[in-house]
Order: C-alpha cells, then structure tokens, then sequence
C-alpha cells in the first residue's frame, strides 16, 4: 500500500506558520511591512490583549482589487517578485507570500480593503484557511485587516506565548524596528485602548527621539554624534553615542535598505571603533543605516528576514569601522596630539670627550645577610646563607567555607593593601591574592537583597520630597510586572500618569542616592537579559540594587573596611564571580611572582 500522500493546503500552512508565525509579534511584523509594501503614509496599529484577542493594522495604502484580496491568502501569492532573478533586486520586505496564509491558517482573520480607483471595496473573513464570506462593502482607500483569537486552532503553541506584559514588549520591539527605519510614515499604537505611542512623519533623529527620549530627561539625541560615509559598495549613515553618553542601556539597531538586521560581525566593527573609550560593562547604542545594491546581499537566508548574508562582508566591516572611528574622532570625543614640526629642541651633547661603559667590580663573596659589623672583604661570607631560614614555620591558618574553589589559605591576623583605590590586596599560602572592591561588595549586596525578597518585607525609608520617574511605554510594562518585588525590598510606588509612577519611599540602605536612576537601571538590566520569571527578574532586581550600593571605584578604604570586606566576602558560598559572570578575585601565584624577577 502506498504511503506517501500530499499534505492538506490547511496542514501544509499550518507548518508554514510554525517558522513564519511564533508569537503577535511576528504577525504584527508581516503587516504593518504589507501595509508599507502598499504604499501607505498612516499606519495604525490596535491590540487587545497583547495580540492574542485582537491584532488589527489599518492603512492607506494602494489597497487590492476583490480578485487579488482573495489570492493574496494563498500560499507563494505575492506581487513582489516574477521570476528567481528578482530575488537578487528586492526592495520591497516581504516577497515569499507566505505571511498572509500563515496567519489566516492559525487565527481568524477579517480584511476590508479598497483601491483609490474602485467605488467600493472587498470584505473577506477566513477561519483558519477556511473563507467564510466574501462580499463588497464600503470602505475607506486602503487595507483594514483584523487578526483575532491567534493560535486559537493550535492550542499547543498559545499555551507557549508568555504573559501579556512580556509579549506586548515584544510588540513594541518589533515595533521600534519598523518605525525606526520608516520616519516618513505616521504610526500609532493603540493598546487595550490606550495609545502608547503617537507618531508624525518626521526626521531620523526626531524619530529616535520620540521613542527614546523622555521629557522629563536630557535629550536623548545630544548624545548622539552623525555618521556618513559614501563608497562605491555602500553608503552608511547614522547615529552612535558619545563615550561620555553611554549608559547601560544600549539600543543597537542596523537596517539595510530599509530593513532590520542582525549582525554580530558587523557588532564587532562598531565595538572595534570603539576600543579603549569603553569599561567593559558597557555597549555603545547606535542607528546605523546601510544603503546597499540589492544584488551584493541575500535576505533569502531566513523566514523572519532579520539574517542577511553580505557578498563582502570584510570590506564593508573596514568601512562600517572607520566610519565610526571618523565620526569620534571629528567631534574631538577622544584626545589628539599635535606633534609641532616647525621647529625642534637641540639638546647639546658633548663632542669633545669620548664616552665609555662604566666599569663595575663584583665581588662574588658578597653576602648582603650577613651582619655588616662581621662582613670583611678579607674574610669571605658563609655559604649556604639560606639555611638561616630552615625551621621557620608560618602563622596557624584558618581557612574558609568553601575556599578550596581555588584553595585559600588566609591568615587569622591577615594584613591588606588597597591599590589603586580600586583592589584590594592580601597574602595567601602560596600566593597573593587580588581582590576588586566593587565586585566583593556586589556579591554580599547580591546575596543580602535576594534573601530579603524571599522572606520579609524590607525595611524603608518615606522620602520627604517624593519624587517622580517618567518611563517609556514598554517600561511601565515592565514596571507592572516586577512592582510587587520592589515593594518587598523597600520602594513604595504609586502611578501618577500612563507614563510616570511618583516614588513615595526607598530602601532605608539607598536613602543616600537619588531613586531615579536606580530604577531606571534595574529595568533596563531586567529588559537586556530578556528576564521573563518572577525568579529572573528578582535576580536582576537584586543585581541591580547591589551594584548601585556597592562601594564605587576610586573610594580609599581604612584597613578594617578592608578586612571586613575580605571577611564577608570569603564567608560566602560562592565568591569566584558576580552573579553576571565578572571575575570578583585572582591570585599570583609565588611562581608567577618569582618569574618576574
């Protein structure tokens, strides 16, 4: 009997959606790059549900005609390509045609759409690749397409969507991509009802702005410098941070040809430019733009179209980084020397008298331990002065719980050093050890804040003046979702506005630092690790917390501050690392010492 047979067209899309469709995100993605596809100049985006009751796209765009809104949910239906060679000149986002039959085969879908030169317009409604109806109605120049109950028909993969909060993050990410590289387009997004964001046609940089900035904030773009460079290959241009403008949070985005794209080799360029300007627990966030002949990439490599091959990548990885490097250097970001050739210094030297190695006599007989009140040079030293050292036994140790992860021996009365205002040193059996001030405190701050959120509420302090934090749309998310966690360890917070919450009350240990930016760094360390469990994200809080109240570089610490430091630190269960993976302490070892010498 045979067993081989065709798949179903039902099937057959519902597989397709698998890689084309994983969450709103993706469906939000397919169409609002259709409605730019089409044309359009207006955008609007509506939610309910963070997607998963309602994801509906309106435009203006050129709109179908009743027989190409029907084919266009068909798989492989697309009017962007003809034939193969087109893939090789694409300026559009989509051509697979496979995004519309994707979705229509995991969600019920309704459409509305009209051309400019039609009286009325098309309405069709599809349930799970099923046409429900299809008649003309009357409608506004454009496409209206609804997209209800995703993954209603497979209910294994809405199982898998995280909550509300965490998927319309992923929304507005997606969202940021497209709008980024659109600025000429006006885009609204409407969630639950409430629009989070409301944007007019405007600048590159105004768009940026709009986004990331915040009123109640220095402007986000005076921390940008412009970046253009025009070759041959390519064209780039954009924006890259300032050194001195850096922070934590860093929003790294490259398009090509009006497209977002992932490239960690293109990444390595930016950070190259970089080097030296940077400590290593920063990124440099940065807009760059590549305009680029269509037929020198390939977006065919992936569904999702963020994986795009380069026919010469190391080229354009020299330009990309001498661009940057260019666009510092111009702005006078990094200190220039100007060696002065004019005129030069004679230093005299004397000619008349001929110069000759110093002569040295050395008197192997010489024992510098030897008392200098019984040394004579007529009688010679003792030999094997080393025994004077036979019989000496160290101090008794003590050791410490779990110091044998690299096998510390510390002394009871342990002597410390402080360098650089920055490490702190002490002797070991067998060694010295270093140890970073900052990174030991992390890892008790670390250790006491994450205690304290599994079993009490956290002691706190009312502010006098409280005070108010402005926040951008997928951080009052954000904010929601790790609320009850911050009111554990202390922070008292009460909603004033949709994009602000008034801080009523701070951990009584923070009392002496502004809350503000405390609460802009724990959100925006619980954003880049993508944390998405209540458990992640404590671990972030407490991260957060420990390395804002940890003791700063650069601040002298008196010999008990130090022992107390080592004490604590070394009681620890683990020492070795901060909790994001940062060597804390190191140590030389007697034979790495005596080798330098």
């Amino acid at each position: 009997m045979d067993i081989i047979r065709l798949l179903p067209d039902s099937v057959a899309n519902q597989i397709a959606a698998g890689e084309v469709i994983q969450r709103p995100a993706s469906c939000l993605k397919e169409l609002v790059e259709n409605s730019l596809d089409a044309g359009a100049d207006r955008v609007q985006v509506i939610v309910r549900d963070a997607g998963r009751t309602l994801l509906q796209v309106i435009d203006n765009g050129s709109g179908m005609s009743t027989t190409d809104a029907r084919l266009a949910f068909e798989r492989h239906a697309t009017s962007k390509i003809r034939e193969a060679k087109d893939l090789y000149s694409l300026r559009t986002m989509g051509f697979r045609g496979e995004a519309l039959a994707s979705i229509c085969a995991v969600a019920q879908v309704e459409m509305q759409t009209r051309r400019a030169e039609d009286e009325t317009g098309t309405l069709l409604e599809i349930h799970g690749s099923d046409v429900i109806r299809q008649e003309v109605c009357s409608c506004p120049v454009g496409t209206n397409i609804k997209v209800s109950n995703l993954f209603f028909n497979v209910p294994v993969r809405r199982k898998f969507l995280k909550t509300d909060q965490t998927e319309l993050r992923n929304l507005l990410n997606e969202f940021y991509r497209i709008v980024l590289v659109y600025p000429k387009v006006a885009f609204t997004f409407v969630h639950n009802d409430e629009i989070l964001l409301e944007m007019p046609a405007q600048s590159e940089k105004q768009r940026i702005e709009s986004i990331f900035g915040n009123p109640s904030r220095n402007s986000y773009t005076a921390g940008l410098v412009e970046i253009r460079t025009e070759t041959e290959l390519v064209n780039i241009h954009g924006l890259v941070v300032k050194p001195e403008s850096v922070t934590r949070k860093a929003e790294q985005y490259f398009f090509v040809n009006g497209r977002y794209m992932r490239h960690p080799y293109f990444l390595k360029a930016v950070q190259t430019a970089y080097a030296g300007m940077l400590s290593n627990d920063y990124q440099p966030s940065f807009f760059i733009y590549f305009d680029i002949d269509p037929e020198s990439i390939d977006v065919n490599i992936h569904p999702t179209k963020t994986e795009i091959k380069f026919a010469d990548e190391q080229t354009i990885f020299q330009i990309l980084m001498a661009s940057v490097r260019e666009a510092l250097g111009k702005f006078t970001l990094a200190p220039q020397i100007d060696f002065d050739t004019r005129g030069s210094i004679d230093i005299p030297m004397p000619s008349e008298h001929e110069t000759s190695m110093p002569q040295v006599t050395v008197d192997p007989n010489y024992n510098p331990f030897h008392s200098r009140n019984t040394y004579s040079p007529s009688q010679p030293a003792p030999r094997q002065w080393e025994s004077l050292y036979t019989g000496l036994k160290p101090e008794t140790n003590v050791i410490y719980p779990n110091a044998t992860e690299i096998n510390l021996q510390i002394e009871e009365s342990f002597s410390v050093w402080q360098y650089a205002d920055r490490y702190i040193l002490t002797a070991t059996e067998g060694g010295l050890l270093l140890i970073n001030q900052h990174r030991a405190h992390v890892v008790i701050l670390f250790r006491e804040w994450m205690e304290q959120m599994s079993e009490t509420q956290g002691a706190m302090q009312q502010l006098l003046f409280p005070e108010v934090v402005e926040l951008q749309p997928d951080e009052m998310l954000l904010m929601a979702q790790i609320l009850p966690d911050l009111k554990t360890i202390g922070f008292d917070l009460e909603q004033l506005s949709p994009n602000g919450y008034s801080i009523l009350s701070v951990p009584a240990r923070l009392t002496d630092q502004s809350p503000q930016p405390i609460l802009q760094h724990i959100l925006s360390q619980v954003r880049e690790r993508n944390a998405s469990t209540q458990a992640e994200w404590r671990e972030q809080i407490a991260l957060s917390l420990a390395e804002s109240a940890a003791i700063p570089y650069g601040r002298s610490l008196s010999p008990e501050e130090m022992k107390d430091l080592v004490s604590r630190l070394l009681h620890l269960p683990t020492y070795l690392r901060t909790p994001d993976g940062k060597t804390v302490l190191t140590r030389l070892s007697d034979d790495e010492i005596n080798q330098r010498f």
